[in-house]
């Protein structure tokens, strides 16, 4: 496989009985994930559309063999959703839930980072937070655990990691456009305080034999697409190709994303462009041309 999910992913759904949980459910199973069940407290030892749901993840883990959850639990409860699942050693967490309030994630991400330190002393793999806001992450021909449209994606070489749910799915058509297809693609989400970030995506990408170049989509905001930058003009093996949203964005104004706002520096747009370019990474000028900024160097 490529990255974090594939043939041996074992998914289950947090909040399986609410409509879009299930029906996101079904899009998955449809697609070949394998789907082993759901979560929704109270509704336990019951059935929705042929999937089986159990009061906990603890249950689902023990008796399903969970090993990854898609989180569509409203935002109220989703932190608590999401330390339940890291508290049952489920390794992958894909949160999808969107509006969740930052102090609780603030809170999910502390759980997350001790539940760790307790699993790297027990000799157990660390458990990872995927989001939220998100939408998702596909290994094409494998398992699709999330929102996005499944028959966009083909099976190829390039790793796509985004910031931007739309902008990821405007990569893939792109890239399956151009006959290159794409080994993961991992939304990692636009809130201020999310699990895994550009960096240890591009880690994985880096390590793994099946990926061959990158594409790296981000937006105003924040500094993680200028670490991001500096990180792979130091570490990266592979070509990348980036792109960044919001040229046009007035400073002080959300745009989209709660994490898409200017403040100053190295935030804005054009300041991102100038060091990802001058990390090697050749930076497409308009959506419309991440494919080919993509096929330019690889």
């Amino acid at each position: 496989m490529a990255v974090l999910v594939g043939n041996q992913t074992k998914l289950i759904t947090q909040g399986i009985t609410g409509k879009t949980g299930l029906f996101h459910s079904i899009q998955c199973r449809d697609y070949g994930t394998k789907v082993v069940g759901g979560v929704t407290p109270g509704r336990g030892d019951t059935e929705v559309e042929g999937f089986k749901v159990w009061n906990s993840c603890f249950e689902a883990v023990e008796e399903g063999g969970a090993n990854v959850s898609m989180v569509f639990v409203p935002p109220l409860f989703a932190a608590d959703a999401i330390m339940e699942a890291a508290a049952a050693g489920i390794e992958l967490i894909v949160a999808i839930t969107e509006g969740i309030p930052v102090l609780d994630m603030v809170r999910a991400r502390q759980f997350i980072h001790n539940t760790n330190r307790t699993r790297k002393a027990a000799g157990k793999s660390a458990v990872r937070l995927i989001g939220p806001n998100c939408p998702g992450v596909i290994t094409p021909g494998q398992a699709k655990i999330g929102i996005m449209p499944g028959y966009i994606h083909k099976p190829g070489k390039v790793g796509i990691v985004s910031r931007s749910g739309t902008l990821t799915y405007e990569a893939v058509h792109q890239t399956t456009s151009l006959g290159l297809g794409q080994s993961t693609c991992i939304g990692i989400g636009g809130d201020p305080v999310n699990g895994t970030n550009f960096i240890e995506a591009l880690e994985l990408f880096n390590a793994d034999p099946e990926t061959e170049a990158v594409i790296m989509i981000g937006e105003i905001g924040g500094s993680a697409e200028v670490d991001a930058a500096r990180w792979i003009q130091k570490n990266m093996k592979k070509p990348v190709a980036g792109f960044i949203a919001g040229v046009t964005a007035p400073p002080g104004r959300r745009m989209g994303h709660a994490g898409a706002i200017i403040s100053g520096g190295d935030d804005t747009a054009e300041a991102k462009i100038k060091i990802m370019k001058e990390a090697g990474i050749n930076v497409a000028a308009t959506p419309a041309e991440m494919g080919k900024a993509l096929k330019a160097i690889y």
